[in-house]
């Protein structure tokens, strides 16, 4: 019995060690990137309690850019209550991380006749510095190897190379058949880049990193109208993120009420999961597990407090919406970030004049009254080794 068995016990051991070889294959990542630790999940280290050294000394603080007002509301996480303001100017959009995490920028974007900003916050003291004016900055990112800052110059269609601390212009790649460019992510190894393209019909831009160019753009499918046949949505591309496994990425569209699946290689959609009207911002659990997606409860035009804004829980295991759970009593959810211990999802509520701060195990929500239009607000400090830019894309 033993010379039928061993045969086949070596061949089970040999092929479960080959699995295990071809699960562990590293991410050959673009040089000046740090590497991928586990293949299989590129947020394995801004996971709860893998906090950077370059942390240390930040104080706790939720950072929330108002547009309309121009200003900034600083809150004390623990006390849910705002603990300092101060204006800065121009069309707050974003509040940004720093690829070394020692920074947090206020991106500013080109309207109302004003300029774009770019200002840096000391997260050691929560206070703000000297204001670098840009033509335009509607978002931050970070080349994945730290090597450069990528403002997002959405007014003039283009993508701007800048030093990550300086904020002096290198060079800047044009995006002419990008309309509205927005938001972005990487792949695991670094290498491409995808942007939304929020106008002009909704679509995607594909980056390659390492040559500087423009691969391909992509329109996204119109979707069924619920409960009207034959109809079909317009598209808003908003938000993007890449799925722990690096196969596919997320994106909210406002107007199709839902999350498109992007194959990154290919650049071809491969489905879509409905969430919740105007779907939006996109944040990874700190386990890696769930995408929680913010649906503002508002299209383009329909732009109004108390409407059905809601937060939806897609497990990225099943591609499924796990949970909903409603604003209770209304309210416009946008951008923000999960808490450092993952108990808390703090997103802006952009057109109540909100911050709300989510329980991310029952949904109960606390509001804390701010600036007018809260947009893309931070948490701070997050773990991670290093930031990718918008409001945390941290890996």
């Amino acid at each position: 019995m033993s010379r039928i068995r061993l045969p086949f016990l070596f061949g089970v051991s040999c092929l479960a060690l080959t699995l295990g070889l071809a699960h562990a294959q590293p991410v050959q990542t673009v040089p000046g990137m740090p590497a991928v630790t586990d293949p299989m999940n590129v947020y394995s280290e801004d996971q709860t309690g893998k906090m950077s050294p370059a942390t240390a000394g930040a104080l706790s603080r939720v950072y929330v850019p108002n547009v309309k007002s121009g200003d900034v509301y600083v809150i004390d996480p623990a006390k849910f209550e705002v603990v300092d303001h101060y204006n800065v100017g121009g069309n707050p959009q974003h509040i940004i991380p720093s690829w070394d995490m020692k920074t947090l920028w206020v991106a500013g974007s080109a309207e109302r006749k004003l300029p774009g900003i770019l200002t840096p916050i000391d997260p050691k003291t929560g206070k703000p510095g000297k204001t670098v004016n840009v033509q335009d900055a509607y978002n931050l990112y970070f080349t994945p190897d730290g090597r450069e800052a990528i403002v997002v110059a959405e007014a003039l269609k283009r993508l701007e190379f800048r030093d990550p601390q300086t904020m002096e212009m290198h060079s800047n790649l044009a995006t002419p058949q990008c309309a509205g460019l927005n938001h972005a992510d990487f792949t695991a190894d670094g290498k491409f880049a995808i942007f939304t393209c929020e106008f002009g019909g909704g679509g995607l831009v594909k980056i390659d990193m390492v040559g500087r160019k423009v691969l391909n753009y992509m329109k996204l499918t119109a979707q069924s109208m619920p409960n009207m046949p034959g109809m079909k949505t317009s598209s808003m591309p908003q938000d993007i993120r890449i799925s722990p496994d690096g196969k596919v990425f997320y994106v909210a569209d406002m107007m199709a009420d839902g999350v498109h699946l992007i194959d990154p290689e290919q650049f071809k959609e491969i489905g879509f999961i409905p969430t919740g009207r105007g779907a939006h911002g996109l944040y990874p659990s700190r386990d890696g597990k769930k995408l929680y997606v913010t649906n503002r409860g508002t299209h383009m035009g329909d732009i109004k407090p108390n409407g059905p804004g809601s937060i939806s829980a897609i497990d990225f295991a099943t591609r499924k919406v796990e949970k909903n759970w409603p604003i209770p009593g209304g309210g416009s959810p946008d951008m923000g970030n999960v808490s450092a211990d993952g108990k808390t999802l703090w997103v802006s509520g952009r057109f109540d004049k909100m911050v709300y701060a989510i329980d991310t195990t029952t949904g109960a929500v606390k509001s804390i009254p701010v600036g007018t239009e809260p947009h893309g607000l931070t948490v701070w400090p997050q773990p991670g080794r290093y930031s990718l830019g918008h409001t945390g894309n941290m890996r």
